[in-house]
């Protein structure tokens, strides 16, 4: 029953996450570019001032597989690399952090282009 709660948690968490996004597409001029790069950049915020790691100890997936988690994460690689060397881990830590979600990313994209015809839509 316990992982039952737990699905249910990250399902809401992330449906709210995508909700906020959905009004901002419909209620303002802003493109779904900026808004996505818009919670990459509160996940690095929230992140880096430690206020998304609650969240993402409430809601596992919910929190983290949306874009806001990346930024989290980034910022987490952050700071941790710059423990560890320095102000050269500004530079290094956020990619290093997020590097197997990018090669992750990566791989399934080229995955998909070579078994489906990517091409325009024809009306």
């Amino acid at each position: 029953m316990e992982i039952f709660f737990q699905l249910v948690k990250a399902f809401l968490a992330g449906g709210l996450l995508c909700a906020i996004g959905q009004i901002l597409i419909d209620r303002t001029k802003l493109t779904p570019a900026r808004i996505l790069v818009s919670y990459v950049v509160a996940g690095v915020i929230l992140g880096g001032l430690g206020w998304y790691q609650p969240f993402i100890d409430f809601a596992g997936a919910g929190a983290t597989v949306p874009l806001t988690g990346f930024g989290a994460l980034l910022a987490k690689g952050v700071k941790q690399a710059v423990d560890e060397n320095g102000l050269l881990g500004i530079l290094s830590g956020g990619l290093t952090a997020a590097s197997a979600g990018i090669a992750a990313a990566i791989l399934f994209g080229l995955l998909a282009a070579l078994l489906f015809k990517p091409g325009d839509k024809s009306d």
